[in-house]
């Protein structure tokens, strides 16, 4: 449009030539007669170009059925284009990935998978204002087995800068660690914050903004001092940045986790936290193109409220000692010390494990199990039944669970009358010395050929014997002379005779 502008210009109010105006215009005397014809402006159509062979060829019908095969899975499953070309790649293509995504992106609005809906107000928020937090469903192999995994994310509203933590569930203990270890990671904590109407928040929607808000999460707001916000229902455009996030993420740092196999959720979460520090590095601010997610949140980290200490996000519930010694917890089994049978006791739940209360007052920290059905067993829980009840050894279940050696000496003991009550002699050692000292004692008695309790307990006190140093006498008194020896003090002693010796020993 720019040159027939400038042809019609030209000719028709300057008095050019046509043959000088198409030279000075760089096109053909033919075009240039051609387009004058023509009494009004209108727009040159040119046949449409038809493009040689192109380097993705032998690979669009493999795209396509990626495409196509991604069209029928949830969003959650969905591969990105990332991820298609770099699938490519690995088949042998060697080009760039931008014919990659002009494909992708024919082939989406040529099927009209092209995203429609109601329209949104884009949000804008001031450094230190304001985070969202919402939850995902992910799958991961972790231990051997593909386990789904609650992740929370955690995304300050204005730097963009993110968190994720991966748990087996939504329950409270979990949303309390999670805000822990993401305001670690922020550096502080922002001054609101803004929610779904999560069951672990709020127990009762009302009209409008009225929320009833759950107590505990009542007192961690009221911890870390920020003001929580609820969106209204169906509305998860009031807390879009942390949807988006929940998407972006699948995209790379999922995918890559998905690649792995992973020993435990620690060693996962140890490796998201990184991973969220890095992609903070890489990626660009939406709004400030220039600068990058980390250098904008190390603006917002110096306007946020302080940190305090963790909050202790617990959850407690009393439960009873079963006559065994057990206590049920989410349709699992533990074991306790057996002095608080029958007795009731508080259990509180934390991310990572339980903590139970006994009626003295005495702590006992417990593994906690996120599978069914299962009993765990501490032996040494039930030290102080078998000293009353030793024939519970032979057939004891919390017992299977000792250390080798102790197993090993009771393999031994129990081959004669009355091994029982000497293998329950040795375990109240524990008690006394501690699983150590009576492990080093064992493993000495059992190289010796000699299994007693008699020789497992000397040994075991020669080893305190030589382990508890002499206690420092502590006196008023300062010697300024040291003590020297002198031996012919003694021999005058012993030589001088009984009556010589009678008036000293009487001074003495």
């Amino acid at each position: 449009m720019s040159t027939l502008s400038k042809l019609r210009r030209l000719v028709l109010r300057q008095d050019v030539s046509v043959r000088e105006a198409s030279r000075r215009l760089g096109i053909s005397r033919n075009t240039a007669t051609k387009w004058l014809k023509d009494g009004q402006m209108v727009e040159p159509r040119y046949p449409q170009r038809v493009s040689g062979p192109s380097i993705l060829d032998p690979y669009k019908e493999q795209l396509s059925q990626w495409l196509k095969a991604d069209s029928h899975r949830s969003k959650r499953d969905r591969r990105g284009i990332k991820a298609m070309f770099e699938a490519l790649r690995a088949q042998g293509y060697s080009g760039s990935r931008g014919p990659v995504y002009a494909f992708a992106q024919r082939w989406q609005q040529e099927q009209g998978n092209a995203a429609r809906g109601a329209g949104f107000v884009p949000l804008s928020f001031e450094l230190g204002e304001a985070f969202q937090f919402d939850w995902s469903c992910e799958y991961l192999f972790i231990g051997g087995l593909r386990r789904r995994l609650e992740v929370a994310h955690t995304k300050l509203a204005a730097s963009r800068a993110f968190c994720l933590v991966a748990y087996y569930s939504q329950a409270h203990e979990m949303l309390f660690d999670a805000h822990a270890r993401a305001f670690a990671l922020f550096g502080g904590v922002p001054r609101r914050g803004i929610y779904d109407n999560m069951k672990t928040a709020v127990d009762k929607v009302g009209q409008g903004k009225q929320r009833s808000v759950n107590a505990r999460f009542e007192a961690m707001t009221g911890h870390y001092l920020f003001e929580p916000e609820f969106c209204n229902r169906a509305a998860g455009w009031e807390k879009g940045v942390v949807e988006k996030n929940v998407q972006d993420r699948r995209k790379d740092i999922w995918r890559e986790a998905s690649e792995r196999r992973w020993g435990s959720l620690d060693e996962l979460n140890d490796w998201l936290e990184q991973a969220c520090v890095k992609v903070w590095a890489e990626m660009s601010h939406p709004e400030w193109t220039q600068l990058t997610v980390a250098d904008v949140w190390q603006d917002e980290r110096a306007r946020l409220m302080p940190n305090p200490r963790a909050f202790d996000g617990y959850v407690e519930q009393p439960v009873r000692v079963s006559a065994t010694s057990l206590i049920h917890f989410q349709r699992n089994r533990y074991s306790v010390p057996c002095e608080w049978i029958h007795a009731v006791v508080s259990l509180r739940a934390y991310a990572d494990g339980l903590l139970v209360v006994g009626p003295d007052g005495r702590q006992v920290r417990l593994a906690r199990s996120f599978e069914r059905d299962q009993t765990l067993y501490d032996w040494m829980h039930y030290i102080a039944l078998i000293e009353r009840k030793p024939g519970a050894l032979r057939n004891g279940a919390p017992f299977k669970t000792m250390p080798e050696p102790l197993q090993e000496l009771q393999r031994q003991l129990l081959r004669h009358s009355g091994g029982d009550r000497v293998m329950a002699q040795v375990l109240m050692g524990v008690s006394l010395h501690g699983l150590e000292a009576v492990l080093v004692a064992v493993e000495l008695a059992l190289q010796s050929g000699r299994v007693s309790a008699e020789h497992v307990l000397n040994v075991l006190s020669r080893l305190q014997e030589q382990r508890m140093p002499e206690p420092p006498v502590a006196t008023m008194l300062t010697l300024n002379t040291p003590p020297l020896a002198n031996l012919q003090r003694y021999d005058a002693l012993r030589n001088a005779q009984p009556h010589e010796a009678s008036p000293e020993s009487d001074h003495a």
